[in-house]
């Protein structure tokens, strides 16, 4: 399953379902494959850019990653942990650690890299989760300070200073 950031430009194009086209010789059975969650209009994962990225033992810094809604498990997992027993501030260590799927080329996510990141990303970590999984959307209401004009942006990301 690919996945692509959305935008206002491909929304539609991410939404649409299309069926695979079977050869004309061979007989159509009854598709036994399960709809996937996008299928439905559900999006599960939702890329974003790190405003500083993560550096990793070698030196590389990485920026992009997406992260997966959270499930009542990911949320409930922390609070038995003893690292967020001892200290209730690593609960968003351990809650992100678990949502995000993929960070760069680090597709093994775990406390420690999260540990690991400056502490801007991990606010903007923090805010990302909160609006993926209360609002269901990355975009948010904007007014610009200049013209004082009302426009949305998307904080999942582009490039910096797009998000």
């Amino acid at each position: 399953m690919r996945r692509r950031t959305v935008t206002a430009g491909n929304l539609e194009e991410i939404l649409e379902v299309t069926a695979p086209v079977p050869a004309a010789d061979q007989p159509q059975a009854p598709a036994a494959r399960p709809a996937t969650h996008e299928e439905h209009g559900l999006r599960t994962e939702f890329e974003f850019e790190l405003p500083r990225g993560y550096v990793d033992e070698t030196g590389t810094v990485h920026r992009h990653g997406a992260m997966r809604l959270a499930t009542a498990r990911d949320e409930l997992r922390p609070q038995i942990d003893l690292r967020v027993k001892e200290n209730p501030a690593y609960l968003s260590v351990v809650l992100l650690s678990q949502v995000i799927t993929r960070l760069g080329t680090v597709t093994d996510v775990h406390a420690g890299v999260v540990e690991r990141m400056y502490a801007t990303d991990v606010a903007f970590l923090q805010d990302f989760y909160r609006r993926v999984n209360s609002e269901g959307h990355t975009r948010a209401a904007v007014t610009c300070p200049h013209c004082e004009g009302a426009f949305e942006v998307d904080l999942s990301g582009g490039r910096l200073g797009e998000s």
